[in-house]
């Protein structure tokens, strides 16, 4: 939010700087992330002069141009050359002298130079409204009165003011500080508190609302839930017309853009008090009848901004006896606006619940002053007081009149919460015990008041502008906010306790695994937990039916939780591939998300959210490109579907994973064009690791071969072993090994070998290996050759032939009867 320092000064009478408010703001809770000088207008307009057209004729080559001789103040006119149809000798102009920048936006401009235009010299611009920021018109140059000053720089002329503006840092629980005169709050209390003064804020003048029996126009409030306060007033003989120079130049150094004396008395009582305010033409309210309702789903209204929008059963409308008029605390419509023609008009000023603008806000994507405010909680009992400080800006400045007595609708007041302090329990929470005096300060400086007061503590009333005040504990951050944090010394004594962690620790064992990873090389990445549902439209694997949607998403981008890693990590990749980095280890940590589709709501319509909802942790694993940096020697050496394989299987023994217990099946994803699963005799997947395959790398731009690892570490971490890890004593006895190949039927796996070996040989067989696997030229269509080793250990004794032979006798009778093997010679 920006806060001009001139503006702000207006309220609080002290000689203070930008410097110091800079501070004393950041250090009592508002904290402030910018200072910037600024003009009323960009650029300051320096280097524009007023100045008087001497001479115009038209240019020899051009058939809308005109050579100009410009007077600007100097010894010498100037040659302009002007294409502007409305110039003409003798007229009073705006002239942008060489130097001069002209700003397109906040950040480009244009400097003004000596040249030529169509062989003829040019030395200046003239310039119109648009060109210099003063205005929209675009017709043609600025024509000043005949009594303008030549030579005048244009920032006296047109008033132009410097400034400094104020960027502050607005939380969502500081809805009273969403204006200029609540920023002063803070910067009074905080002065009178830490420095002893004794300021208080200077509150402008607002105009004195005289009894009129009639009230020609009517409110019918029919949601209270939503409006508890609606006020109103009707003002007529209003003048539309621009705003005095004043009142554009404060709103332009707070970024509001001016646009009529009506329009900009409500934005300027918005950014003085806070209070959103909005001005209806009153002859367009049909009816003469303000009816604050919700409409039916899908009505079709149309805002300012000239889009048609279909409303929501929930959104608050105000409307008129036949149609709406305006989204409540949102966005007003366009055929109640005030115009040029407008001399009547209504002033609403009301209390709207927070939530509800909220809602409404976000699901219509409109982000406005107002809702910005309303969203945060307003004052509801500010509303009358703002219609006055309107009321007496447009009698001043559009020549208005009061003609009805006020309106206020507000059947349930909404009092001041009052809460009870204990002085011993203030310092018991801060930590340090200061002067009784300081808290009194503090709290009446925030405009809370003193009910009652005794020697042990005191019952106060929070200003109804503090929503998020409403225990004991938030007038105390009220208090250590003002007094200030960096004010309470750190002690030399630290109380702590003891704490055992559970066992295994899943943090320990995570940063076991982030270490080996990393220290091989990979990038740990972290994406967002929200992603975009498109990933899952017509997608097998993760189906859009499972998906966790967002009711009130931040975008079309971020409107589903994650189902996988598997897209985030992509999408790194390819950002990555973008910028010309295509060699790629990385991995992420991260938990995903399903609805459970076999949960049904009992009947009472509660809803068990972890029965509801599925969530697991899964680490995610991805290689491209090179294995290495490309070297002389090596050469380029692309990763593979077994690198990324073994740095899987090292994980896995790393967590002490019996791998005996996994079975590896090929994969049936639909995302891997290849792949392998680990899974336990129980039918859990603990992991996959495959191929990417080429249809996702298409849908997500990715133009070059991805290999993926997914580990389930919710599972894996249930698996792990509890118990210590025992040493175990070194075998006295030699191993022995021994080799076979096998020929067998292609679809038959390494995996189903291993598990055929195990189950025979269980006393003498420790490993066995694979080292070798032939198709082609002797080996029969359909069939494979695998190359296996077996490691054969007795850790009694040592093994004898006979015993060896006897071993891989009764594997190989095993593989030719379970599997249907052969022996290859």
């Amino acid at each position: 939010m920006k806060i001009s320092y001139k503006w702000l000064k207006d309220y609080v009478h002290a000689d203070i700087s930008v410097a110091e408010i800079d501070e004393l703001l950041t250090f009592s809770g508002l904290e402030v992330e910018g200072i910037e000088k600024v003009e009323s207008v960009k650029g300051g307009l320096e280097h524009v002069v007023i100045a008087e057209v001497l001479t115009c004729v038209d240019h020899p080559n051009s058939d809308h141009l005109h050579l100009t001789t410009v007077d600007v103040g100097g010894d010498n006119p100037l040659k302009i050359v002007c294409g502007a149809p409305n110039v003409a000798a003798g007229q009073k102009v705006v002239c942008a002298q060489i130097g001069t920048r002209i700003w397109t936006s906040d950040t480009e401009f244009y400097e003004i130079k000596k040249g030529k235009l169509r062989g003829e010299v040019s030395e200046g611009m003239l310039c119109a409204y648009d060109e210099l920021q003063l205005g929209d018109s675009h017709d043609g140059i600025i024509v000043l009165p005949d009594d303008a000053p030549v030579g005048m720089p244009a920032k006296e002329y047109f008033n132009i003011e410097e400034d400094y503006v104020i960027e502050v840092a607005i939380t969502a629980n500081r809805g009273d500080a969403t204006s200029h005169i609540g920023v002063a709050r803070d910067l009074v209390a905080v002065l009178n508190t830490r420095k002893n003064a004794s300021l208080e804020i200077q509150y402008p003048q607002v105009a004195q609302l005289p009894h009129i029996d009639s009230t020609p126009i009517t409110v019918d409030v029919e949601n209270v839930e939503k409006a508890p306060r609606y006020s109103g007033l009707l003002l007529e003989n209003v003048r539309v017309k621009p705003s005095p120079d004043w009142l554009q130049n404060r709103l332009r150094m707070v970024g509001v853009r001016p646009i009529n004396n009506v329009v900009d008395v409500t934005n300027y009582v918005l950014m003085e008090v806070g209070q959103p305010m909005h001005a209806f033409d009153a002859d367009k309210v049909k009816g003469d009848r303000v009816v604050v309702k919700c409409l039916p789903q899908n009505t079709s209204f149309v805002t300012l901004d000239g889009v048609e929008r279909k409303l929501n059963d929930y959104d608050l409308m105000i409307c008129n006896s036949e149609e709406p008029m305006c989204i409540a605390g949102v966005f007003g419509g366009e055929k109640s606006g005030v115009s040029d023609n407008t001399t009547r008009v209504f002033l609403e000023s009301a209390y709207f619940d927070a939530a509800s603008v909220r809602k409404t806000a976000k699901q219509h994507g409109l982000k406005t002053d107002a809702s910005f405010r309303f969203e945060r909680g307003s004052d509801p009992n500010i509303t009358i007081w703002a219609l006055r400080r309107a009321a007496y800006l447009l009698q001043d400045l559009a020549e208005a009149t009061i003609a009805s007595d006020l309106i206020d609708v507000y059947p349930n007041q909404i009092k001041p919460v009052q809460i009870e302090l204990n002085y011993q329990k203030i310092f018991d929470l801060v930590g340090k015990e200061f002067p009784i005096n300081v808290i009194r300060t503090a709290l009446m400086s925030l405009d809370f008041h003193i009910s009652e007061e005794n020697e042990d503590g005191m019952t106060v009333q929070v200003p109804t502008c503090k929503s998020d005040v409403t225990r004991e504990c938030d007038v105390v951050e009220e208090i250590m906010r003002i007094y200030g944090y960096n004010n309470i010394e750190v002690g030399n004594k630290v109380t702590s306790c003891l704490s055992y962690g559970v066992k295994p620790n899943p943090r320990r064992i995570q940063n076991v695994v982030s270490d080996y990873l990393s220290d091989n090389g990979f990038y740990e990445i972290m994406n967002n937990s929200l992603t975009k549902s498109d990933y899952y439209e017509n997608n097998d694997d993760f189906p859009i039916s499972q998906a966790v949607k967002i009711l009130n998403p931040l975008s079309r981008e971020l409107n589903v939780m994650r189902q996988t890693l598997l897209y985030g990590g992509l999408e790194s990749i390819v950002r990555n591939i973008n910028h010309k980095l295509s060699d790629i280890k990385m991995y992420e940590f991260g938990n995903v998300y399903k609805l459970n589709m076999g949960y049904e709501a009992p009947v009472d319509g509660s809803v068990d959210v972890k029965k509801k909802y599925f969530e697991e942790k899964h680490l995610s694993i991805f290689m491209s490109g090179n294995q290495i940096a490309e070297n002389w020697k090596l050469g380029s050496m692309m990763v593979d579907f077994d690198y990324i394989k073994s740095y899987v299987i090292n994980i896995l023994r790393r967590m002490r994973v019996d791998m005996s217990r996994l079975q590896v099946v090929p994969s049936k994803c639909c995302f891997y064009s290849e792949g392998l699963e680990f899974v336990f005799s129980n039918g859990k997947i603990l992991c996959s690791i495959g191929t990417v395959s080429k249809d996702v790398l298409k849908k997500m731009d990715c133009k070059q071969q991805v290999f993926y690892a997914d580990i389930n570490w919710s599972l894996l971490l249930k698996y792990y072993p509890v118990n210590n890890i025992e040493y175990v004593e070194v075998p006295k006895y030699p191993e022995v090994r021994r080799d076979l190949a096998l020929v067998v039927e292609k679809s038959i796996t390494f995996s189903d070998l291993e598990k055929v070996a195990r189950s025979t040989e269980k006393k003498l067989l420790k490993r066995v290996g694979l080292f070798d696997v032939y198709e082609g030229k002797g080996v029969p269509d359909g069939m494979k050759s695998y190359a296996m080793s077996f490691i054969l250990q007795d850790k009694d004794k040592t093994l004898t032939d006979k015993q060896i032979d006897a071993a891989m006798d009764k594997l190989i009778k095993s593989f030719k009867n379970q599997l249907n093997a052969q022996i290859r010679g």
